[in-house]
């Protein structure tokens, strides 16, 4: 049987993952964070001590890398590097700048592009990323491109940061966002853009539930489901 996939691009801070995990839970498919895949890169290369702008450098590290994705019961994601969980250190804001750096690299693009489509041929999932609709899933049955502005995406992450007990200045998480939007959709490798036959979701509005209940629309809509 053929699997069902669904690509769901956007920003950094847009809430792709916290949405897209509770739309696979809904419907019960498979959720992959592909951006936690590139966050494990990132923490690596940061304990390595290696410039993540060092293309070749970084390529000399992959190939010995044990990267697993695991999943708990109520299929939460948890990331894996050689042996040890680091589900919770990759989330630490140093380790975006590394997983931004990381992620422009082709070198790593290729590394992990198999990883993920292999998932998405063994599962009906939810991939979140920057590129998945237009480059790791180009024929995905559903492409949505999640977004919010600039603004929002600050407010929401400082939520975050100081529910975890790490709150950072708002000024800084809003300056860390546009510098990240613009690395991201400027890259050489797979920008990040809306893929011409993805669905525009802007979140800016909409609380969590409305979000989920627009997002989980676009999917039923064009799977039938």
């Amino acid at each position: 049987m053929s699997t069902i996939r669904v690509a769901v691009d956007g920003p950094s801070g847009a809430g792709k993952s916290t949405l897209a995990r509770a739309a696979a839970a809904a419907l019960g498919f498979l959720y992959v964070d592909t951006g936690a895949i590139y966050r494990t890169v990132g923490l690596s290369v940061r304990d390595r001590g290696v410039d993540p702008g060092d293309e070749a450098a970084v390529a000399e590290m992959l190939p010995p890398l044990r990267i697993e994705l695991r999943y708990d019961g109520e299929g939460g994601q948890r990331m894996f590097l050689n042996r040890r969980d680091v589900s919770g250190e990759i989330r630490l804001p140093e380790i975006s700048r590394y997983a931004s750096a990381v992620s422009a690299l082709p070198v790593v693009r290729a590394y992990l592009m198999e990883t993920q489509r292999d998932l998405a041929r063994k599962h009906d999932v939810i991939m979140d990323g920057r590129d998945i609709g237009t480059v790791v899933l180009p024929d995905a049955e559903v492409k949505v491109f999640l977004t919010a502005s600039a603004q929002a995406r600050a407010e929401r992450r400082c939520r975050e940061l100081e529910e975890r007990g790490t709150p950072q200045p708002f000024e800084e998480v809003l300056r860390d966002i546009e510098d990240r939007d613009f690395r991201d959709t400027h890259r050489e490798a797979a920008p990040l853009r809306r893929a011409e036959d993805a669905a525009l979701l802007d979140t800016s509005a909409l609380d969590f539930r409305q979000s989920l209940e627009a997002l989980l629309e676009i999917i039923r809509e064009r799977t039938g489901l």
